[in-house]
Order: C-alpha cells, then structure tokens, then sequence
C-alpha cells in the first residue's frame, strides 16, 4: 500500500526550463512531475505534484495536508521570504514537511538568506537542483508514520 504525499510549488515553479536556466536548470516542470512521481513510487509513496502562483490556494493545499496527515515536500518559492500565512499554515502540519529550493537560497540575495517556513518544517534541503526533491522524498522515506 503507498502512503501519499503531496509536492507543492509556490510561484512561478511552473515556469521551469524556461525561467533563469543558468540557476534552475533546464528541466521542464512536466519533467520535475515526472521525476517526483517516479521517486515516490520507488519509495512507496502515491506522490501529487502541485503548483500555484497563487498564496491562498498554497495555504488551502496545506490545510488539506493538516487534516488529512498527509507529509509534504514544500518549495514555497518566493513566498519562502515573507509570507507569515503560509508559515501558519505549515506550522500546523500533522505529518513531516520538507522545506526545499532548487537553488541555494544562502548563495544568491541577501533577500532570499531568511526562510519564515524553516522554523516549522522538519527539515530544509537546498542546492542541489531537482535532486533536493528526491533528497526531500528520501529523507520522508526514512520517517516512520504515525
């Protein structure tokens, strides 16, 4: 039986392959779906796949997680920065939530040094391309659930 998790993607993740290639690569956002699901089924996990350029629509995505204990691998995207609902709505999580980002947020802007959903994720992968997603997917792997 595969446990479900859900992969959200803050804004413009859509846009991958397209946006900034020489920083997020030029893989397509269909190719990360694939690539998640594919990761997913080899760790026993039903594995959605969503993106929104929208705050609430993310929040929702979250509370659904909550109430249902559904783990989740987040890429808040730039929401990641300031957006004090979406770090609310994380910190509520009955299941493990792995921050992650493509790129190294610690090596880029000065802006993009602060995480307000760090603080209540369980863990935050950063760096390593589309590989922080199988990272994320491995290390909710290796957690127990509830």
């Amino acid at each position: 039986m595969t446990r479900p998790v859900l992969v959200l993607n803050g804004p413009n993740l859509g846009r991958l392959g397209s946006r900034e290639p020489d920083v997020y690569g030029s893989t397509s956002y269909a190719g990360l779906v694939e690539q998640c699901r594919k990761t997913g089924a080899e760790l026993g996990f039903d594995v959605e796949v969503r993106e929104t350029n929208d705050e609430a629509e993310l929040i929702g995505w979250l509370h659904e997680a909550a109430d249902g204990s559904i783990p989740v691998v987040l890429n808040p995207g730039a929401f990641t920065h300031y957006s004090y609902g979406l770090r609310d709505a994380a910190a509520q999580r009955t299941a493990p939530l792995i921050e992650v980002h493509i790129s190294n947020p610690y090596a880029r802007e000065a802006f993009r040094h602060t995480s307000v959903i760090a603080a209540v994720a369980s863990g935050t992968i950063a760096g390593f391309g589309l590989t922080s997603y199988h990272l994320a997917l491995q290390a909710l792997a290796a957690i127990p659930p509830a």
